[in-house]
């Protein structure tokens, strides 16, 4: 059975192959891939490197040779396990980084075996074209409407009970694994690379409906070290907002049971300490240490916010200057208050 190529990596044409298989080598698949694809590489990370070794240092003849006896023990492997029980009507689209020998190489055996196979031409080098036209030239037809307010206010938990009120969301934070702050690391959860973050990113945006308003944290152009592209970030930019108001003890408290994680890791608590770009006076650093000591991990989140976030949030606010469709009052370390405040930010957002 003869292969078919494409250059089609629309969502729309992407589902009509029973599975996208990323042949690349793991490292390769970790640091970017098409969303949804399957990892079964034809050359390991290792075998990778010492074939690009061997064909640099001493022949392409040998290298050639080499790779090919890793690539079939590879493939047959992915027949005999993952690709086991596919049935004859089975339809892959194989892909590797420039649609080359390795995607030619797993696409053969399979149309061999009698599977309608087609690759992907260009390989991973058309899917990030795709994707770089989209969220770094393109202009996206979403609207959005931004949660905004001062740290620890709830936006994210209220996003998520938004999200299952029916209501369409973006969860920025949620995609770059980071809680948007310089404490907010996700422990055990380093973030995705850029590229990854922004394939996961346009995935999201291509399973919106554009008709209807998309919900957001307002955010800055950096959400931990992964930056929001432009197409996006002018779309939000200059977005309407629903400002959340909460004293700063009630924020506190929330932060508190939000950051768990970052309270019982005293060496993550320092190494954020130690990112603040305006560094705190020693007796200032001196005071914060001796509260985390007690456990005072409330008055702790206190002093934070009134040293830096407050006063970073208010900057920002009158910077961007957004339209404000309506400030709704929430003591977000109160579940029922909380819900409360959902039902208040339903109304504005479907007004």
């Amino acid at each position: 059975m003869s292969l078919q190529l494409t250059e089609d990596v629309s969502p729309a044409a992407l589902a009509r192959f029973d599975m996208l298989i990323d042949v690349r080598s793991p490292g390769e698949y970790a640091e970017d891939h098409i969303p949804g694809s399957v990892n079964l590489p034809v050359l390991t990370d290792a075998e990778r490197a010492e074939v690009g070794t061997i064909y640099v240092q001493e022949s392409r003849f040998k290298a050639r040779r080499i790779g090919a006896a890793h690539v079939a023990r590879n493939v047959a492997l992915h027949l005999e396990t993952a690709l086991a029980d596919r049935p004859g009507d089975f339809k892959p689209l194989v892909y590797c980084w420039r649609g080359g020998m390795r995607s030619n190489a797993m696409a053969l055996i399979l149309s061999q075996v009698g599977w309608r196979t087609s690759v992907l031409s260009g390989g991973y080098r058309t899917y990030r074209r795709h994707v770089t036209a989209r969220l770094y030239d393109g202009v996206l037809p979403h609207s959005f409407i931004l949660l905004d307010g001062h740290t620890g206010s709830g936006k994210t938990e209220l996003l998520g009970k938004l999200a299952k009120r029916g209501f369409q969301t973006l969860d920025l934070e949620g995609l770059a694994a980071h809680r948007g702050s310089l404490f907010g690391a996700l422990a055990g959860q380093p973030q995705p690379s850029q590229k990854l973050f922004e394939s996961r990113l346009l995935a999201a945006l291509d399973g919106l409906d554009p008709s209807r308003p998309v919900i957001a944290e307002a955010e800055s152009s950096k959400i931990g070290d992964r930056m929001i592209p432009p197409a996006l970030w002018t779309r939000i930019a200059d977005a309407a907002r629903i400002e959340l108001v909460a004293d700063r003890k009630s924020r506190a408290r929330y932060l508190v049971a939000a950051y768990r994680d970052l309270t019982a890791d005293r060496a993550a608590m320092e190494a954020a300490f130690a990112r603040l770009p305006e560094p705190p006076s020693r007796e200032r650093l001196a005071g914060w240490r001796a509260m985390a000591d007690a456990g005072a991990f409330a008055e702790l989140a206190e002093a934070i916010m009134a040293f830096r976030y407050d006063p970073a949030y208010d900057r920002s606010r009158r910077k961007h200057d957004r339209p404000l469709l309506g400030s709704v009052a929430v003591r977000p370390d109160d579940p029922a208050d909380l819900e409360a405040a959902v039902d208040a930010v339903a109304e504005l957002a479907s007004a």
